[in-house]
């Protein structure tokens, strides 16, 4: 079966009980990773995750089967999360479903984030007529939607938001519905909301909480990173620090352009320019007039061939390699900082390259 994005701004799609296989792709890995947490936090008995890497089950497709037809070390229940890039998990998806097929038993839940991946892909073809598979695609949200989701966190949180403070929040976690939840959170805890509590809260509150300060940040360091303005990188890395800056959230606010450079380009074509998009085009493209410059010069940057003679390009390679990063600063948190600050020299001096 196949879902839509909007389908999980509002919950939970019909159906998706009797799915055992998730797959998640799109430009929008925070979307897509919000999604696949909420159906993990929904099974009826989640038990244990197992984290696999796309490239370790292409390399062992068998691999994928036999983790989801183990049980925990205590002899619980589990389930199977893939971080795949684009169709890495096709072969090993296929060998789960064939061997199942033959009689080698129940498997445990398995929920593939794919980024790089689309619900046109061979995997999201091997899956979308299954009726214990689930597909959903996610693209880069609009501030409505997320503002509407944040509306629906707070719900569940028993917090009242009143006036625009819900596209506060959606702007202040750079419409990331994952750094999205995690302001609600906090901004249920200081209010001391409870579901069966519920209780209001203002935008000086959320002012408490910090949250502003991420917003104002993440942009300058974007683009001086993917524009390739290696004089800028050092400066704003140490404001970074001085700012106390979240890395996670900074990656994460690097993926998101990286997605939306994808986006633009794909929606170019091979010969279509930039300067040629109405105001329109450019609205449907998340392209804010203050942002145009900055996004024209990094598209100029990023749709080179990777190599000369190459039908790859530099933008081919950064999201995977951007998608790596954020999962190494979650395995790193106490270098994080550090870890970030090298990679975002690296991207830096590649983007700067001509």
């Amino acid at each position: 079966m196949k879902a839509t994005q909007r389908d999980f701004l509002r919950g939970l799609p019909s159906g998706t009980e009797s799915c055992s296989i998730f797959f998640f792709c799109g430009p929008d890995e925070a979307g897509a990773s919000a999604a696949a947490n909420r159906v993990a936090a929904a099974l009826p008995d989640a038990g244990e995750r197992i984290e696999l890497a796309g490239a370790d089950i292409k390399r062992d497709p068998a691999l994928l089967g036999d983790e989801a037809r183990s049980t925990s070390l205590f002899g619980g229940k589990r389930h199977i999360w893939v971080r795949a890039t684009g169709d890495e998990a096709h072969d090993a998806l296929q060998t789960l479903i064939e061997t199942g097929e033959a009689g080698a038993g129940e498997a445990a839940p398995v929920l593939v984030v794919a980024t790089s991946a689309t619900d046109k892909s061979r995997t999201a073809k091997l899956l979308e007529k299954r009726k214990d598979a689930l597909v959903a695609m996610f693209h880069p949200p609009d501030l409505s939607a997320v503002a509407s989701a944040v509306r629906g966190m707070a719900d569940a949180a028993g917090l009242r938001l009143g006036g625009d403070l819900a596209e506060r929040i959606a702007r202040a976690a750079g419409l990331d519905v994952r750094l999205a939840q995690s302001e609600v959170s906090k901004l249920a805890l200081y209010c001391d909301a409870d579901p069966r509590s519920p209780k209001p809260a203002t935008p000086e509150d959320h002012a408490a909480i910090g949250a502003a300060t991420e917003e104002d940040g993440f942009a300058p360091l974007v683009n001086a990173v993917l524009g390739g303005e290696l004089n800028r990188v050092s400066g704003e890395v140490r404001r970074m620090r001085e700012l106390g800056l979240n890395p996670v959230g900074l990656a994460l606010a690097l993926e998101r352009r990286a997605a939306q450079l994808a986006q633009i380009t794909a929606y170019l074509g091979p010969r279509g320019a930039f300067d040629r998009l109405d105001k329109g085009e450019q609205a449907r493209l998340g392209i804010f007039f203050k942002e145009a410059r900055d996004i024209r010069q990094q598209l100029d940057r990023w749709r080179q061939p990777a190599t000369r003679g190459s039908r790859e390009t530099r933008l081919d390679r950064l999201i995977p390699r951007l998608a790596e990063l954020h999962r190494t600063l979650l395995a790193n948190s106490q270098a994080a900082e550090l870890l970030l600050a090298q990679e975002l020299a690296e991207i830096a001096r590649f983007a700067a390259k001509r």
